[in-house]
């Protein structure tokens, strides 16, 4: 049945001529409702008789994701020919509701102090600065990854896990994993909490017996001199090691999730994830950061059973989480060469390959005048210096973000639009960098990316959004406005009412700060029912620019007011 509400939703979004039916939009998905299934054995040495009544987890080989998204993936979308539709879960708004995979956050209200300067984390989860001797328990090695780190059991918070700068590169990968992941949670997602944090060696009590996993499969001892390797290779602030402190997901983990397909054990998720809005835009979020690593195995999906305190029980649902952002803000790879092509081109490109073919090299690509910005070289060559949001590459093809289509791109934007540079400068400042420049550079080329990005997405479709009745009165926001993409006098704004065929002009009421009123006339018949035909009344909001109006559908209910039932944005 949802399947059939999604396909009717997606239908209504990309433009159709039936009207918009009589009922409210979604806004609230029904995917985190609990759900039950079906249990079967799961023996441990320590319980033979364990059952599991949660989806299985799924195992995400790391080679194997590369090989994938590289090779075997693009053939296959090759040899069947795909084809890109309009994303299945739009809702009639031209949103997305709140699900099990994302929360509608700075698209909803502005960000508050806290929301700037947490991320996902609550007050209660912070770390002391102040660590008695053996105060925090080393119960595990970080498995996996190319980042290195070790797991921590902080008394009355819980677990941690604690992850190393990158070797000779200070401050950039624990800043990025807590900026990274503040602007994610902030935008929708689901993220972990965050933080850097100062580390003695004395406050760490080491359990024995522990071992590592590498991502070739190999399992070695994580003992006092690994754990001592690990705090020698990270940034060292007055005699103490600067890491990233990610904290444990509640629940039960059961693997990264895909960008295509479904779960087949989890009855909510009917959506294929590639069809998924959320997903799709996410290429717009991970080019703004210059997020080059969003792939499968940077995700968890976590099953939250209604009882917490049987992980493994039904009933329960699953929450789709986005994991480590280390890479962004200028992270590198092992190749030099390989590093200035982040962002521009994917690790193998086979139409890259044969334009320096036939051009022999001649032809100047943007990574050619990709460099470090001296005095900042720890950002790598992460700024808004030929910054292309259209074509931006990760450097794994995406089978998500690939189907990503001016609508889903749109809607990103018009999230991007919302933060303000006050944001971008307090998140920013959630890096703790030692020297305070960096924050401002930081910010300065967060703020110019997210221009650019505004650019090319908020000019062709409608970017008026954020609509609302204030009384009778309908009004919405001009993110183009708002977010000072264009100078004020280069806005002149129509609204339009039509009903029944007829066009009626309606003079609007501005504000400096981009949100737009319109005061609609009433229909004075009582004898009609809500959903007549007669009450459906259209209206069209012009903001002077050359991106298409917003298209407000609804039904005039008279004295109780106006009903909005959907929006659709088409192209000039």
């Amino acid at each position: 049945m949802r399947r059939l509400v999604g396909i009717s939703i997606a239908i209504s979004c990309a433009g159709a001529p039936r009207p918009f039916p009589f009922r409210a939009p979604l806004v609230v998905d029904t995917d985190t409702r609990p759900v039950s299934v079906a249990c079967r054995p799961e023996p441990s040495a320590k319980e033979p008789d364990r059952v599991r009544c949660a989806p299985a987890e799924y195992i995400s080989p790391y080679v194997w994701d590369q090989v994938d998204n590289l090779a075997f993936a693009p053939v296959s979308r090759w040899l069947s020919l795909e084809t890109t539709g309009e994303a299945a879960n739009a809702t009639s708004l031209d949103e997305v509701a709140d699900s099990a995979w994302f929360d509608n956050r700075i698209g909803v209200t502005p960000l508050t102090t806290e929301q700037r300067t947490l991320g996902a984390c609550t007050p209660d989860d912070r770390l002391a600065d102040d660590v008695a001797d053996g105060g925090w328990t080393v119960d595990h090695g970080k498995d996996n990854g190319s980042t290195q780190g070790f797991r921590i059991d902080v008394p009355g918070k819980g677990r941690y896990m604690l992850k190393a700068d990158d070797a000779g590169i200070p401050e950039r990968a624990s800043a990025a994993s807590v900026i990274g992941a503040a602007i994610y949670n902030a935008v929708g997602f689901s993220t972990t909490c965050e933080q850097v944090v100062l580390v003695r060696r004395d406050q760490l009590a080491l359990l024995p017996g522990l071992t590592t996993t590498s991502n070739g499969g190999l399992t070695v001892p994580f003992d006092a001199a690994a754990l001592d390797a690990v705090l020698a290779s990270s940034t060292k602030i007055a005699g103490r090691t600067r890491m990233q402190a990610s904290k444990w997901l509640p629940g039960l983990a059961i693997g990264p999730f895909r960008y295509v397909g479904t779960r087949d054990d989890d009855p909510n998720d009917i959506i294929p994830h590639e069809d998924r809005r959320e997903l799709r835009g996410s290429r717009l979020l991970a080019a703004w950061l210059n997020h080059w690593d969003a792939r499968e195995q940077n995700s968890m999906d976590v099953w939250l059973a209604t009882d917490p305190k049987k992980t493994r029980s039904s009933p329960g649902y699953v929450r789709h989480y986005m994991l480590d952002t280390s890479d962004v803000i200028g992270g590198a790879v092992t190749s030099p060469a390989e590093t200035l092509r982040l962002g521009y081109a994917s690790l193998v490109s086979a139409t890259d390959v044969m334009l320096d073919f036939v051009s022999l090299g001649a032809i100047e690509r943007p990574w050619d005048r990709a460099k470090p910005v001296v005095g900042r070289e720890k950002f790598g060559v992460f700024s808004a210096r030929d910054f292309d949001p259209e074509q931006w590459r990760g450097l794994y093809p995406n089978p998500a973000m690939l189907r990503m289509t001016e609508r889903d791109g749109a809607w990103m934007a018009r999230i991007i639009a919302r933060f303000t540079a006050d944001d971008l400068h307090a998140i920013a400042g959630m890096g703790e960098f030692t020297d305070p420049a960096d924050t401002d550079y930081l910010a300065g080329v967060l703020i110019a990316r997210q221009h650019a990005i505004l650019v090319r997405y908020l000019t062709r479709l409608s970017p008026l959004a954020g609509v609302h009745l204030v009384g009778r009165d309908l009004c919405a926001v001009d993110l183009a406005r708002s977010s000072g993409l264009f100078a004020a006098d280069v806005f002149h704004y129509r609204v339009v009412e039509i009903r029944a065929g007829h066009r009626t002009e309606l003079e609007p009421t501005v504000s400096a700060e981009g949100g737009v009123c319109v005061h609609p006339t009433a229909i004075t018949r009582t004898d009609l029912a809500d959903d007549a035909p007669e009450r459906r009344v259209v209206y069209e909001l012009h903001n002077g620019t050359l991106a298409g109006p917003l298209e407000v559908h609804a039904y005039d209910l008279g004295p109780r007011g106006i009903f909005v039932v959907g929006l659709k944005r088409p192209a000039r």
